[in-house]
């Protein structure tokens, strides 16, 4: 069983998510596209990044 506080695979998503709607916003006044896609990417890092993260404790 994970220890809940030392689980940092849901700060990775979030930060991912919210990197990718910070960037997301300079691109919404030329495509609303643009702006999903950039959140989908920031949450695929996250993704990623927790991936890593849980591989590297184990």
């Amino acid at each position: 069983m994970t220890d809940v506080t030392k689980d940092k695979s849901s700060w990775a998503v979030g930060g991912g998510v919210i990197l990718g709607l910070g960037v997301g916003f300079f691109f919404l006044r030329t495509d609303a596209l643009w702006f999903v896609g950039s959140m989908m990417i920031g949450l695929g890092l996250g993704l990623l990044v927790a991936s890593l993260l849980s591989g590297r404790r184990k």
